[in-house]
């Protein structure tokens, strides 16, 4: 089992058997500077298959899929973990615990290689980050087809009153997220816009009624919004009338005084 940091607080850690302390301490497994880390924040505990995640210190804030921890809680791949503002994945390691405690093997010799391609453990490419009710500070990883509602056989669950039971699909795409209303209620809105269906992007809103939500890329930064190009400063175009209008202005008061001059008016 290992823990994936996609925003780089830490390298990729590979759980040993035992137990693993985070925190800010110099004597924890995982040290995380951050902001909100507690010295002894949480600790990890793998034995065998099985892993336990338990909040040590109830002054720091431990995330498990969108939960605050206040004892502790059985650990699985796939879980999203956030310690303060630092989040992480859990994943699944096909290496046996013992292997763990295991020196890296040397790079195998040319020639030796055994035929199988190592694949790289993919992160979620979008997640939702509550900013308003009961979501709020949770985060919610978005799989390939994900349904967000009030029922419970709902990929994403939202116990809120205002939510429809099955309110709205999300489709994680290569660029964003297509949301698609299901018939609710109270609508689905996008960046304060009612839709049936809308593609988000990174940094947009996405509500449910009054439950709102941020689509996040994790590793990466929100996607600024676009600026409109700015249009040129009519400053400048005035300046250079009354310029023009000047230099006019001269033109004729040198003619009037040529022709004053030679007797012509």
């Amino acid at each position: 089992m290992r823990l994936v940091f996609p925003n780089g607080e830490h390298p990729p850690l590979r759980l040993g058997e035992g137990v693993s302390v985070i925190g800010t301490a110099s004597d924890c497994q995982v040290v995380l500077a951050a902001a909100g880390v507690g010295l002894h924040h949480c600790e990890i505990e793998l034995r065998g298959n099985q892993a336990t995640v338990r909040a040590r210190d109830p002054s720091a804030v431990t995330v498990l899929n969108g939960w605050q921890l206040s004892g502790e809680a059985p650990l699985k791949p796939g879980d999203l973990l956030l310690f303060a503002r630092v989040g992480c994945q859990v994943m699944a390691d096909e290496r046996s615990p013992a292997a763990a405690h295991a020196p890296p093997a040397a790079p195998a010799a040319h020639g030796d290689d055994d035929g199988r391609t190592r694949v790289r453990t993919a992160l979620p490419r979008f997640v939702l980050r509550g900013v308003s009710g009961p979501t709020f500070g949770r985060t919610f990883a978005i799989g390939a087809s994900s349904t967000i509602g009030r029922q419970n056989d709902c990929d994403i669950c939202i116990p809120a009153e205002e939510i429809s039971r099955h309110h709205a699909r999300l489709r994680a795409g290569t660029d964003g997220v297509t949301v698609e209303d299901l018939g609710s209620a109270n609508g689905t809105y996008v960046n304060g816009r009612r839709v049936t269906q809308a593609t988000l992007r990174p940094g947009d809103e996405l509500a449910l009624d009054t439950v709102r939500f941020m689509l996040l890329a994790p590793g990466h930064e929100s996607a600024a919004k676009p600026q409109p190009a700015a249009a040129p400063a009519p400053a400048a175009s005035r300046g250079t009338g009354w310029l023009r209008g000047l230099v006019a202005v001269l033109a004729v008061a040198l003619l009037l005084f040529a022709a004053r001059a030679l007797g012509w008016l």
